[in-house]
């Protein structure tokens, strides 16, 4: 790919309504109650507990299985006042409620309490209304560590990607990894790993070499049009969406991304011929890229100006059975 001059859009326009229908499972009696994803988000804290909540409310209406909420004490009642589908866990702490002398300790039990159920899940998403805590980003420095070692897939976004981006060691040459920029996120990528701008004119070629660089992560970058690379090819998905740009959308399609690059792996893993050569995370992009995109459109065909976040959220669940009908 290095060197290669990409010419058209079309050309790189994903197949995203084929991709969604070879990765995402049947609805079968025989399978148990965990087998069609569990999912985990790492996020929530005291000024945000809307984000975690749209990222992991969205991976149930997909069709996950089980979606977890790691988040701090302040967070969790709040979280859990919004829906009883979710299980929480007040587990994370902020610098505000731990003395310098606690933590060491504090950060172990924190460590511990997550890793004690890392196995279990299926992906993880990092970031949404993490906030920039140093306490609570250092903690989520070492989970990120943990799920590496237990080699657990991970979308990150939000303060997720301020944390990344400023410690590039934690996902570099990790292939289960996702990022999810939007566009000043992007920039500050950029900025940090290329040490250029932004060049929107070879901006194909330039996200290739930020995907390449930063060691086989795959990079969904959010947009006009999204772009996704694994620093071997880029992809896009153009389908229209919405120019409704209510926030929270970005905290839908990571908790999107996450429930089908799980289902991606578990296709692969059954043998499927289609998708045996193609890397998981980039297809788990394409197709929560698509379906959010989708979902997002009959929002804005019913709302118009007054669509909501959770308006986009209850239209999931009708545009992944337009493009793959329960039979």
């Amino acid at each position: 790919m290095q060197g290669t001059k990409f010419t058209s859009g079309a050309s790189l326009e994903a197949d995203a309504e084929n991709v969604l229908r070879a990765i995402t499972p049947t609805l079968d009696p025989n399978r148990h109650k965990g087998q069609a994803g569990k999912i985990a988000v790492i996020g929530g804290c005291r000024e945000y507990t809307g984000a975690p909540y749209f990222a992991a409310i969205s991976a149930l209406k997909i069709g996950a299985d089980l979606s977890h909420v790691f988040c701090t004490k302040d967070a969790a009642s709040v979280i859990k006042s919004y829906s009883p589908e979710l299980i929480v866990h007040p587990v994370l702490e902020e610098s505000y409620s731990v003395r310098d002398d606690e933590k060491g300790v504090i950060s172990g039990k924190v460590l511990a309490e997550v890793d004690k159920w890392l196995e279990r899940f299926d992906c993880l998403v990092i970031g949404p209304g993490l906030g920039r805590d140093p306490f609570l980003l250092d903690c989520v420095s070492k989970i990120i560590k943990l799920a590496r070692q237990s080699n657990v897939p991970i979308v990150i976004d939000g303060d997720g990607l301020f944390l990344v981006t400023n410690s590039l060691d934690l996902i570099s040459g990790y292939p289960l990894a996702v990022l999810t920029p939007n566009v000043n996120e992007y920039k500050r990528l950029v900025q940090k790993v290329l040490s250029c701008e932004v060049n929107d004119e070879e901006a194909h070629e330039q996200l290739l070499s930020l995907a390449k660089r930063i060691g086989g992560v795959t990079i969904l970058r959010k947009g006009k049009s999204d772009f996704i690379s694994d620093g071997e090819t880029v992809k896009s998905v153009s389908i229209y969406g919405s120019p409704r740009r209510c926030g929270g959308q970005g905290d839908i399609l990571s908790g999107s991304v996450a429930v089908f690059l799980s289902w991606a792996r578990h296709a692969m893993t059954d043998g499927d011929p289609s998708i045996s050569s193609k890397n998981p995370a980039t297809l788990g992009c394409i197709a929560g890229s698509a379906l959010m995109r989708k979902a997002a459109s009959l929002a804005f065909e019913n709302k118009k100006r007054a669509t909501l976040t959770t308006d986009i959220i209850e239209y999931l669940g009708r545009s992944l059975e337009d493009i793959c009908p329960v039979q």
